[in-house]
């Protein structure tokens, strides 16, 4: 793609994929009721190209948030000068979630390759997740409930972004702290604990206070899959798991565990039913966030795999974590090592206390591995 602007490629890809994505190229609006419908006037989208007059070397050795200048290069399009690019998409959360927004960007990769067509077709039958008639909530949905708010160190202090790297030597020495009873849960199970008894530590609140932790679960699930191949819209729920503070803090790393898995656990077809009633009859709430984090997990998304023909980007997700929401994100390291980065957004002084909190453990854990290598026994390390 030597001289090649990928502008054009890109530009005249979404061209062409906004025909079979048209509600995309329309304009939301809210409706009776709070009622969120799209007006399909084909207006298009915002499209802005860029220059920037740096070399992808010149942005670090490693590529990964938080990103220097991120605001001024983060444009639809920005060229680099050593003939790199950087691409942007800024989307509604209400309109897609982040499997149909990579079902959209591998569409527009393949007209960028030339296709005529997307190779899985959208569906738009939003209609799948209505309520029932009467609508009923059969479950319970902690991520909403009403909670008094609380003035945090985020209102007055600035706020600090970091992505932490685990990568097979950090995540096998977190695993030697999990009881053997424990060791088929999932990476994502032991890392979301983590992070949440760590950040709940370092946010110094009261002891009896009740926290939860989201975990973002796809409705495309193996078990309760009730979306039809190429359903283009937002299908995932929030189950949170809920504790005090003391028990989370005090507690071993296994009853964070277990929770994480719990709350996971409860995503099936009848919560999903019970969440559209609880919306309407709700009238849409948001999530808590007072002392709620939410976790969401997109290592298999497969950003990371999108290629507009000028090959697999050196880095695919979000740019960053937000005070109230964390990504993890598939990340290969400069010594090309694969592994896990957790995006985590904090005020400064918190971050401080996280940092030592999840370095205590981290050592505890890297201790405690090292001693069980110098015994005769054999130990179960999951990836």
């Amino acid at each position: 793609m030597k001289g090649k602007d990928p502008v054009k490629v890109i530009r005249e890809a979404l061209s062409k994929a906004l025909v079979f994505y048209y509600p995309l190229a329309g304009r939301l609006q809210e409706g009776p009721g709070k009622k969120l419908m799209v007006d399909c006037n084909g207006e298009g989208v915002l499209f802005i190209e860029a220059d920037a007059n740096v070399t992808l070397e010149q942005l670090g050795d490693e590529i990964k948030p938080p990103f220097p200048y991120w605001e001024e290069v983060m444009y639809e399009v920005t060229r680099l000068t050593c003939g790199g690019f950087i691409l942007a998409s800024l989307f509604n959360h209400t309109m897609l979630d982040g499997v149909s927004f990579v079902v959209f960007l591998k569409s527009l990769a393949e007209f960028a390759r030339g296709a005529d067509s997307p190779s899985l077709m959208p569906i738009w039958e939003q209609k799948i997740l209505s309520a029932r008639d009467p609508p009923r909530i059969t479950c319970t949905h902690h991520e909403y409930e009403k909670v008094n708010e609380s003035k945090t160190q985020s209102d007055v202090e600035p706020m600090e972004h970091k992505s932490i790297y685990f990568g097979p030597k950090e995540i096998s020495a977190l695993w030697s702290n999990v009881p053997p009873h424990l060791r088929n849960f999932t990476t994502f199970e032991l890392l979301t604990a983590c992070i949440w008894r760590c950040r709940t530590a370092a946010l110094k609140l009261d002891p009896d206070q009740v926290v939860r932790v989201s975990c973002v679960a796809n409705m495309r699930g193996k078990h309760y899959n009730i979306l039809p191949p190429g359903y283009f819209g937002v299908g995932f729920a929030c189950p949170a798991a809920c504790t005090k503070v003391d028990d989370l803090c005090k507690r071993p790393l296994g009853y964070a565990m277990e929770l994480v898995k719990n709350a996971k656990d409860k995503m099936n077809e009848e919560y999903i039913k019970s969440l559209a009633d609880f919306m309407v009859l709700k009238g849409r709430p948001n999530f808590t966030s007072e002392g709620n984090l939410i976790v969401s997990n997109i290592t298999r998304l497969g950003l990371e795999e999108i290629d507009f023909v000028w090959g697999k980007p050196v880095y695919g997700g979000p740019p960053e974590g937000t005070s109230s929401i964390s990504y993890h994100v598939k990340y290969q390291n400069k010594d090309g090592e694969d592994g896990i980065l957790v995006l985590l957004c904090l005020a400064r002084s918190a971050m401080e206390r996280f940092e030592k909190e999840l370095k205590k453990i981290t050592q505890e854990s890297a201790e405690e591995l090292y001693e069980m290598k110098m015994k005769p026994t054999k130990m179960l390390s999951k990836f």
